[in-house]
């Protein structure tokens, strides 16, 4: 990665309980496990990164904390330029490809009117 950092917690693999809401207002409710892999860094300067990723990559794990903990560095601009700027775009076209097939697929129903009113 080119930048200096020591393993507060080194990667490791487990799972979390995912919880989710009826209609997302109605009450809480356990959906299940997912397994996750979290790290935790110090830089050089002190400064402290945390990451939880969605799997089991260890690297991917680091490379978030290592990240994080650059955002609270003077890097924090050039790593929003190269990195998390990046990847909110593609993020964000993979969610407006996804709701454009799923409006491919939408039906509209209506009620016509039979006269017998």
């Amino acid at each position: 990665m080119g930048v200096e950092f020591s393993f507060l917690r080194t990667p490791e693999v487990g799972a979390i309980m995912v919880r989710g809401r009826a209609g997302a207002t109605g009450a809480p409710f356990n959906l299940g496990e997912m397994t996750v892999a979290r790290c935790s860094v110090q830089l050089q300067g002190g400064e402290i990164g945390h990451a939880y990723v969605q799997g089991r990559d260890k690297t991917h794990a680091t490379q978030a904390a290592v990240i994080d903990a650059l955002m609270h560095t003077d890097k924090a601009d050039t790593m929003r330029e190269h990195i998390l700027d990046p990847l909110s775009e593609n993020f964000e076209r993979a969610r407006a490809a996804r709701a454009a097939r799923a409006a491919a697929t939408k039906v509209d129903f209506f009620t016509m009117v039979r006269g017998e009113d």
